[in-house]
């Protein structure tokens, strides 16, 4: 089973407009409201591809329960803790005339620190009584939110013999840092936020992925369309990403740490969790809604992909 763990769900809201124009009335040609946000994305591809899922994370006010029906409705078990706070609704905006895609997030409210303890206990619950042994942490935390969270669900599910993927940046990533044998999952810009410094090169890429790597874990930064790069420890691998075109890119990176997760829950070898972490988030992006995958499409696309060492 794979538990995924993130603080700030949110309600997704698209809006598709054949041509945007600034500083003007414009009227979306179509409109879609589902549950996301990157824990909820990365559990609903993991079930889309086969595997056995739960979210958990913090929910509350009405948005928090139309965010629980939409997951319940997209067949992913859910365990949130319920708080008084809103859950987040976030927009993204297509231009279709243009090919672009916009995202104005709404940032979580502040919690009560009692929320944390309760995250905590539903995500111990998962591991040690459901059986969940593959945990993926995803996503920013709310303001003011206990850094203590992922290192602590971390150091749980590795005590047990588990494996966990953390997507997150900044303090969040920092304070996980004093874990061993963890695979830390971010973007190019993530990394340099963290890090606090520009990556122009790609020396200072790799130097940038040695910092950050966990002591017998490893690093993988996704860069888009340039593919991505995975540090293990020992040698550096080169990910390539599909040439697709694009329809909602957003997501996108949740998909390829569902892929991960369900590639290192089958136990294959690392070059093929790889490929298919890479089709996973080709796949998303081919898909209008974000966190949503084709398992045909992830096929095909995965077939292509040279994972290569070095």
């Amino acid at each position: 089973m794979i538990l995924c763990v993130g603080p700030t769900p949110t309600l997704q809201r698209t809006l598709v407009f054949d041509r945007l124009a600034l500083d003007e009335v414009n009227r979306a040609a179509s409109c879609d409201d589902y549950a996301s946000g990157k824990a909820v994305n990365v559990a609903r591809v993991a079930v889309m591809l086969g595997a056995e899922s739960v979210v958990t994370g913090i929910a509350g006010g009405p948005r928090g329960v139309t965010l629980k029906e939409g997951v319940a409705a997209d067949g992913v078990r859910h365990d949130f803790v319920k708080v008084d706070a809103q859950t987040r609704l976030c927009t993204t905006v297509i231009d279709n005339a243009k090919g672009t895609v916009t995202e104005l997030v709404e940032e979580s409210a502040a919690v009560d620190p009692g929320d944390y303890t309760d995250l905590f206990r539903v995500c111990t619950k998962w591991i040690h009584r459901k059986g969940a042994r593959t945990v993926v942490l995803s996503g920013s935390l709310t303001p003011g939110g206990d850094l203590h969270l992922y290192p602590n669900v971390i150091d749980y599910v590795v005590g047990l013999g588990g494996r966990a993927i953390l997507d997150a940046r900044g303090p969040a990533l920092r304070h996980a840092l004093r874990c061993e044998r963890f695979v830390v999952k971010l973007n190019r810009q993530e990394l340099a936020d963290t890090v606090g410094r520009r990556l122009a090169t790609e020396a200072a890429l790799k130097k940038a992925m040695r910092e950050v790597c966990p002591a017998g874990g490893q690093v993988i930064v996704t860069m888009g369309k340039a593919g991505a790069t995975a540090w293990d420890g020992e040698q550096f691998w080169r990910i390539p990403t599909p040439a697709v075109e694009a329809v909602n890119p957003i997501g996108s990176g949740d998909a390829f740490a569902a892929g991960l997760a369900v590639g290192l829950e089958q136990g294959l070898e690392t070059s093929k969790v790889y490929a298919l972490a890479s089709a996973c988030g080709a796949a998303n992006a081919l898909h209008p809604r974000a966190g949503h995958v084709a398992p045909g499409v992830v096929a095909r696309l995965q077939k292509g992909i040279r994972v290569t060492a070095g």
